[in-house]
């Protein structure tokens, strides 16, 4: 089923919009439609919740497909695009695609391929929740580490035995045993593997002159 699918159609002609939708509609989709870029991005859109695919046309007056798909790209979690365009443009398909996009349809478009576009461009979206949902997760785990913990989980997951954990913080290693059961408690990791794979979601980087631990967190695009 489709209803839980968005289809954002962004067009600037009037009747290819209004068919769009109609045809979205017809089949369960979710559909919304704008004129423009520039109506979209001015929308306070949620795309975190539901599986949302932007059906653009590449050429529109203003700000074009391409530099819609970036906007949306820069959010935390963006919809999926889909390419629309009339004009047989090589090098345009290639940097879309490049760029991220799961299709680029021309127009007229099958009913066919375009069902199938926007059956991709869902999983996409819903693979991209599924990411976002889980480092989310992982990050609240995270912030309920002590600054002490933190350090630990650094060390231990950038190679270093308990022993020299232990020596890089001026601590005991039975201390640093301790500090180790908690993070592993509080990570919910099942093992040391579990663990490291943890740190390089997060983005967390072992510093082992000062044995802090360097945080970017990664939003799994």
């Amino acid at each position: 089923m489709n209803e839980d699918i968005l289809v954002c159609v962004v067009d600037d002609d009037e009747r290819v919009r209004v068919a769009l939708a109609r045809l979205l509609k017809s089949a369960g989709y979710q559909a919304r439609m704008f004129p423009s870029a520039q109506a979209i991005l001015a929308e306070p859109l949620q795309f975190s919740g539901t599986a949302t695919v932007v059906l653009t046309d590449l050429r529109m007056p203003g700000m074009d497909g391409m530099a819609l798909a970036a906007r949306l790209g820069a959010a935390p979690l963006p919809p999926s695009i889909v390419f629309l365009s009339a004009h047989g443009d090589v090098p345009a398909t290639a940097r879309a695609m490049k760029d991220g996009a799961v299709d680029f349809l021309e127009k007229p478009v099958r009913e066919e391929d375009l069902f199938d576009a926007l059956r991709r461009a869902a999983d996409r979206s819903r693979e991209q929740i599924e990411r976002f949902k889980r480092l989310s997760e992982l990050q609240q785990r995270y912030e309920k580490l002590t600054p002490r913990e933190r350090q630990v989980f650094s060390l231990v997951t950038s190679g270093m035995l308990n022993k020299e954990s232990a020596s890089e913080l001026g601590i005991s290693e039975k201390t640093i045993k301790v500090h180790r059961a908690r993070v592993f408690q509080k990570m919910g990791a099942r093992s040391l593997p579990d663990l490291v794979r943890m740190a390089g979601a997060l983005g967390i980087q072992g510093d082992a002159e000062l044995g802090m631990s360097s945080v970017g967190y990664n939003s799994g695009r």
